[in-house]
């Protein structure tokens, strides 16, 4: 019985490349000269720091320009609102979301019954795997889940015949 997954996944040395990039433009770029803007990458994402909030934010477009560069989406990263740090800086963190949540897995499964083709969605974990009698009625779903917008970037993997 042929199937797949739709999984979300980040491609994490591509996201490594596009940090490690912005922080030599910050490092390098004289409007980021004496503002204390540092970039960090943590197991949750990136911290973005700075003497103030526009600094903050445009280190952050630096980033995000980077990301794009290297044909990462965007919608790859959750950015947090600016939080104030001592002395009048700010930090920004931006998590990085893999995987598939539950209510958006859901969405999906609802999508495929919707459709009234002869497939089965099964949420696993933080993937969808779709099964179906034949390859045509697949590739009919990968159509549909192109067609609707579900907020996060998925891709459709494991093809199996």
């Amino acid at each position: 019985m042929p199937s797949f997954d739709i999984v979300s996944k980040a491609q994490l040395n591509e996201i490594d490349n596009a940090f490690h990039q912005a922080q030599k433009e910050i490092a390098q770029r004289f409007d980021f000269k004496d503002t204390d803007t540092n970039l960090e990458k943590t197991s949750e994402g990136i911290t973005i720091r700075s003497g103030s909030e526009e600094r903050a934010k445009a280190a952050l477009v630096v980033v995000q320009d980077k990301l794009v560069k290297r044909k990462v989406s965007l919608r790859f990263l959750d950015v947090g609102k600016p939080e104030p740090t001592g002395k009048g800086g700010a930090r920004i963190v931006a998590k990085i979301k893999e995987g598939i949540e539950l209510e958006k897995a859901r969405a999906i499964v609802q999508l495929l019954k919707e459709s009234k083709l002869k497939v089965q969605g099964s949420i696993q974990e933080n993937q969808v795997r779709v099964a179906g009698k034949s390859k045509d009625d697949l590739q009919a779903v990968i159509g549909a889940i192109r067609g609707r917008d579900f907020g996060i970037e998925l891709q459709f993997v494991n093809f199996r015949d």
